[in-house]
């Protein structure tokens, strides 16, 4: 009888742990997924400041304010070219989004203590599954190299800092 009592507790508990951890999961990681970009006309997506603070909440810059600087490093200026070539499609010119396709990457969500420089390299090489925005899955770009990818790095830095994001 002991034992029957114990294995209806026990499957009381597994039963309780399963509807917690699908209440994390659901709250933590699709709400805020699904809150992430807003499709109401005229209003920038934004990122959800749950996980990442107030500062990542400022909606997508308008591609006609983001400041681009007057010279750009030699490095700098490689990175753009590629930047143009490979990147501005879907992450728009100067990085600023607005393609529909891709998020801005000139957005405090990128700033470097976040997201640092090889999150880029692993983004462009293997792809990378959507975890901020709602433009889907970045598929990985075909003919990177890490040294171009360095490259625009540095470019995405440079304009990053331009424009307040350290």
């Amino acid at each position: 009888m002991l034992g029957d009592n114990w294995d209806g507790t026990e499957q009381m508990q597994r039963r309780a742990v399963k509807t917690i951890v699908i209440s994390v999961f659901i709250s933590g990681v699709v709400a805020p997924y699904a809150l992430a970009q807003s499709d109401d006309a005229g209003e920038r997506p934004r990122v959800s400041t749950q996980m990442h603070g107030a500062d990542a909440g400022r909606p997508a810059p308008d591609p006609e304010t983001v400041k681009v600087p007057e010279t750009l490093s030699a490095p700098g200026y490689f990175g753009q070219v590629a930047f143009e070539r490979s990147c501005a499609s879907c992450h728009g010119i100067n990085a600023a989004g607005g393609t529909g396709n891709g998020p801005p990457l000139v957005h405090p969500i990128y700033e470097p203590g976040h997201h640092g420089d090889t999150a880029f390299l692993r983004a462009a090489m293997t792809g990378v599954q959507a975890h901020h925005w709602g433009f889907g899955d970045m598929p990985p770009v075909e003919g990177m190299t890490d040294e171009t990818v360095a490259l625009i790095v540095t470019y995405i830095r440079e304009l990053q800092r331009a424009n307040g994001i350290e």
